[in-house]
């Protein structure tokens, strides 16, 4: 631990002119008086550390200094191309590789362009979680993600949900409890949830993260298959689970205005799809539209939103609870 700790120091100061005492406790999660005798040591072993006194001073290097300990691992390496997205390599416990990364990295460059990576970061950034949305990291992540670097067998105990499993819906948190033997491939993070793609026998298939009850990295590897691509699969997977989604139909109305705003109030492709076969608008300008949707509850919910730019035609039973609802409107605002 302490000669990791040691490295670090040593490409914190190759890195950048000086650091303050505090900069570097900050940095390497230690105390100032830790930092004093690591910097003590490091000079006792040959590295030319020096300390400067005074309100401007702090550890620097002399003598245009360099260490060779540069070489990026196989961890840092792979964790330096997620660099870009802190919270997940923190939730996946890669937070202390893509650092030690970034420092590598930072240590090889010249020094006119060792700002470029806090440069970047500064005009860039990904927030890869939904609006409203707290992120709660599963506590298996970590060992999930280790198992798929690793190429590492994994049995684990998944909780079912209310629907099927193979990425489709799955509803609440007391469905049936199975053992499952996993190849896991990769791990997706979308909208600010987890999901693993994996191969169950012959299979392959999508699970949510937080519905394992416990994992094991098993001792054995698997053989990946090479031809296996992970964003076609997730792409594929995905738009059959919206398409799964999309058990019934309705038969709407909307004016220009609605037309435009129909892509936002749910599914975008099948809104686009279902306006592309609609017939032309008529001498009103508006137009009728068979719209798949997931349920007329969800239907009801979504194409509220629309107000006056939209009439349901049918069925009846939401037609129904649209004029009731806009008949409460109604009175609420005569």
């Amino acid at each position: 631990m302490r000669a990791a700790r040691l490295i670090k120091m040593v490409l914190l100061l190759q890195s950048r002119p000086v650091m303050s005492a505090a900069e570097l406790a900050a940095e390497l999660e230690v105390s100032e008086r830790t930092v004093t005798r690591d910097a003590q040591a490091l000079s006792e072993a040959g590295v030319p550390v020096y300390a400067e006194r005074g309100r401007a001073g702090g550890y620097r290097l002399i003598g245009g200094y360099r260490t060779r300990l540069t070489g990026l691992a196989r961890n840092e390496a792979e964790a330096l191309f997620l660099s870009g997205l802190p919270s997940a390599l923190r939730e996946m416990g890669l937070e202390d590789a893509a650092s030690a990364a970034r420092l590598k990295v930072s240590a090889a460059l010249l020094p006119s362009v060792r700002d470029a990576s806090a440069s970047a970061a500064q005009r860039f950034h990904l927030d890869a979680p939904s609006w409203y949305h707290e992120p709660e990291p599963p506590d298996v992540l970590p060992a999930v993600a280790d198992a798929v670097w690793d190429d590492r067998l994994l049995r684990a105990r998944y909780r079912k949900g209310g629907g099927r499993e193979n990425g489709r819906r799955e509803n609440g948190r007391n469905g049936t409890e199975v053992a499952r033997e996993l190849a896991p491939y990769g791990i997706v993070l979308k909208a600010g949830v987890w999901y693993l793609c994996a191969k169950a026998g012959d299979d392959f298939r999508v699970y949510r993260i937080d519905r394992f009850t416990s994992v094991e990295p098993a001792d054995e590897r698997f053989e990946r298959d090479e031809t296996f691509d992970l964003p076609a699969f997730w792409d594929a997977r995905a738009a059959e689970f919206a398409r799964s989604l999309l058990r019934t139909e309705v038969t709407v109305r909307v004016s220009e205005s609605g037309a435009r705003q129909l892509a936002f109030t749910g599914d975008r492709a099948a809104a686009a799809t279902a306006l592309s076969e609609a017939p032309p608008a008529g001498p009103d300008g508006w137009r009728t539209v068979v719209l798949p949707v997931e349920s007329l509850d969800v239907a009801y919910s979504q194409l509220l939103s629309l107000g006056p730019e939209l009439e349901v035609v049918a069925p009846e039973e939401l037609r129904g609870r649209f004029a009731e609802a806009f008949e409460r409107l109604s009175d609420l605002y005569r």
